[in-house]
């Protein structure tokens, strides 16, 4: 496996506090952060910040994870970004599998439905889980225009 140095975090104001929680995280574990916001728990739409975000995965071929209060309007907001493959996770069951099965590069959280321990355990399987291939390969190629 090779070794992770850097990844995107994009969020709304719902998301806020889980980004910074996974921010922190990840900075402790000497991986470089790009936030892409949002900055504070002030009101705003997500949609934009969710783009910029998705921009800098396709940009530098770096994992992003995206957060909102459940996490469901962030994974479709990504979703419709060409090249962008994001699952909302709610366990590490599906953390693992959105990477090993579906090569997922965006994983959504929701702030508002995750606690934070098990939030930063799906960071870390998501981060560290590989795409299997094999069967699952022609599958994602399937999934392109």
């Amino acid at each position: 496996m090779k070794q992770l140095k850097r990844v995107v975090l994009a969020t709304d104001h719902a998301g806020f506090m889980l980004k910074e929680a996974v921010k922190k995280h990840l900075i402790a574990k000497g991986i470089d952060v790009i936030d892409e916001g949002a900055f504070s728990e002030e009101p705003v739409d997500y949609p934009e910040i969710i783009r910029r975000g998705c921009a800098v995965v396709l940009e530098q071929n770096i994992p992003g994870i995206v957060f909102g209060g459940s996490g469901i309007g962030e994974s479709i907001a990504a979703n419709k970004v060409h090249g962008i493959r994001a699952a909302r996770c709610c366990s590490q069951e599906d953390a693992k599998l959105c990477r090993a099965h579906n090569d997922a590069n965006v994983m959504s959280l929701g702030g508002r439905v995750l606690k934070e321990k098990e939030a930063l355990a799906m960071v870390d399987v998501f981060l560290t889980t590989e795409f299997e291939g094999g069967r699952h390969l022609k599958r994602i190629q399937d999934l392109e225009p």
